[in-house]
């Protein structure tokens, strides 16, 4: 479940860029996943907005200093179509649509029988069901445009892009890898970052619905840095109550999220049995204590057990989405 945009190879470097910084994790092993090296660096504002390029000389020059200075040139790469651009969406379509002809198909039925926000989308599929007279599948889709932008950028900096993913994908994937995952399960990650939330709800090992969130970003309003480890360091030095009015927010949404789930989507069969949070903010233990005292669903933080940890160290809890990228078609 990914877009199939591009052919696969060996020795891929992974790459994900969103609104606030880039970030490249290089696979050592999977099974237990370990990071050969790693490296990460901050966006300053307006570069990407809500996931789209809107400055792509700066994002081009600090993209290829990146590359100098992690010794990345001319390497294979994946990446990860920022969250804002992603939509996952049910489907219904003739039992007797073969696989083989299931992309020409919904091809055609793009803009007839199935209607997304968006034209010339790139997309792909997972089956659900089959009844015996329609198929159920869930459709990946996002702006074929704002993706290649991406695929152009990096092609221009001599990187040679062989894989898109999502990033709930990418996260289940090192959850599962890390053998926290439950077939059974009906799982809602949050990935709550510095400048947006993306919420996920998957059953088994399916995300059915995903809404993200962009979180306000005034970078007046921050400390950035780096530790020694050159890995970023966020301190908000704001008004505490703007925070608070804006986790309120996002809780709002779960919570909405939560009931669609629980009476429209799976009509009262199932609810949720946990919440895996993960994501840079710098107060997500702070998300875990306020989430743990409002909602009786059981939290987990997603993060690499002690024996799963490379020779320079646990991989930060920032790249953990990149980590989890580096899986992709390994397992």
């Amino acid at each position: 479940m990914a877009f199939s945009l591009f052919n696969s190879k060996n020795r891929i470097i992974n790459l994900v860029l969103n609104d606030h910084s880039i970030r490249c994790v290089e696979l050592k092993q999977a099974n237990p996943p370990q990071a050969q090296k790693w490296g990460e660096r901050f966006l300053p504002p307006g570069i990407i907005v809500d996931g789209k390029i809107a400055d792509i000389d700066s994002l081009a020059n600090i993209l290829d200093e990146c590359i100098d200075e992690w010794k990345i040139q001319r390497r294979s790469i994946r990446f990860v179509v920022p969250d804002q651009l992603v939509i996952i969406r049910k489907v219904s379509v003739p039992t007797e649509i073969q696989d083989d002809e299931m992309k020409g198909y919904l091809y055609l039925e793009l803009g007839a029988s199935i209607h997304l926000p968006f034209e010339e989308p790139i997309f792909d599929f997972y089956p659900l069901t089959d009844n015996g007279k329609t198929k159920e599948l869930l459709l990946f889709a996002a702006p074929e445009q704002f993706v290649m932008e991406y695929a152009d950028l990096f092609s221009s900096l001599k990187l040679h892009p062989v894989a898109a993913d999502i990033s709930p994908l990418a996260l289940y994937r090192l959850y599962h890898t890390l053998g926290q995952g439950d077939a059974n399960e009906n799982l809602f990650t949050i990935q709550f970052d510095l400048t947006s939330v993306n919420l996920c709800i998957f059953e088994g090992v399916v995300p059915v619905v995903m809404r993200p969130f962009a979180l306000p970003f005034e970078l007046n309003q921050w400390e950035i840095g780096r530790d020694s480890s050159g890995m970023m360091v966020c301190k908000y030095k704001g008004e505490t109550d703007e925070l608070v009015i804006q986790f309120e927010e996002i809780f709002k949404e779960l919570t909405k999220l939560l009931d669609f789930y629980r009476y429209s989507l799976s009509n009262e069969k199932h609810d949720i049995t946990k919440f895996l949070l993960t994501g840079d903010h710098p107060m997500l233990k702070a998300v875990a204590e306020e989430m743990n005292e409002r909602f009786e669903v059981p939290i987990e933080l997603l993060s690499l057990h002690s024996d799963l940890q490379g020779k320079t160290g646990s991989v930060p809890a920032n790249l953990l989405l990149s980590l989890g990228l580096a899986l992709k078609e390994v397992q």
